[in-house]
């Protein structure tokens, strides 16, 4: 039944022929190397990926705080419209597909410096030893969400009422060794993630 939810909103969105309104933003190249404590550095988006995800504004960063080893990876993909075929990929589909198996999956609720609240998608996922722990939500037009399945189901509502289709996904990721030092990572992708959420709103507009 989702997956036919899903297939039916792809088609509605196709099927529109008016032109999209379009909403002011900055670009994610200008999106801050300094945040919270946090400095970035590019890691840049190959080709190859660009053309896997479609057309798009797309940020691949490493941020650090303090030494090398406390570090998040830290990727944005916005969609100006997913009218044409370009969509946001879920990780999901993504993580298991480049080699990564699930271990633990849950909701979280995060809280940003102004009040701001997201609930996201919280994964443990593994690759022979290797380990990451992953933070990601979907946002667009001053909402964010978890689930994949409202995040369609607002995209259609939204085309609709707004006449626009745009929209992002944030994912937040790093690594740990074991379950000691799991507390660790839990801490620097939570307080990472806290600390941007005021600033995206300048990228994925309202």
């Amino acid at each position: 039944m989702v997956a036919a939810m899903l297939l039916g909103a792809a088609v509605l969105l196709r099927s529109r022929s008016q032109a999209e309104q379009t909403a002011p933003r900055e670009q994610l190249a200008l999106f801050p190397m300094h945040v919270g404590g946090w400095a970035g550095r590019e890691m840049g988006v190959s080709e190859a990926v660009r053309d896997f995800l479609g057309d798009g504004d797309f940020m691949a960063r490493l941020y650090f705080r303090g030494s090398e080893e406390s570090y998040v990876d830290f990727f944005i993909a916005y969609f100006p419209t997913q009218r044409t075929g370009s969509t946001i990929h879920s990780p999901q589909n993504c993580l298991p597909g480049a080699g990564w198996t699930p271990l633990e999956r849950k909701r979280v609720v995060l809280k940003g410096p102004k009040g701001e609240t997201v609930r996201a998608n919280r994964y443990i996922i593994a690759k022979g030893l290797e380990r990451r722990l992953v933070l990601y939500w979907y946002q667009a037009h001053g909402r964010a969400v978890a689930s994949e399945y409202w995040a369609k189901i607002y995209l259609v509502a939204d085309s609709i009422r707004m006449n626009r289709s745009d929209g992002a996904l944030v994912r937040v990721v790093t690594s740990f060794t074991d379950n000691n030092d799991l507390p660790s990572a839990e801490a620097r992708v939570t307080n990472f993630s806290t600390q941007i959420l005021p600033v995206l709103d300048r990228f994925i507009p309202h």
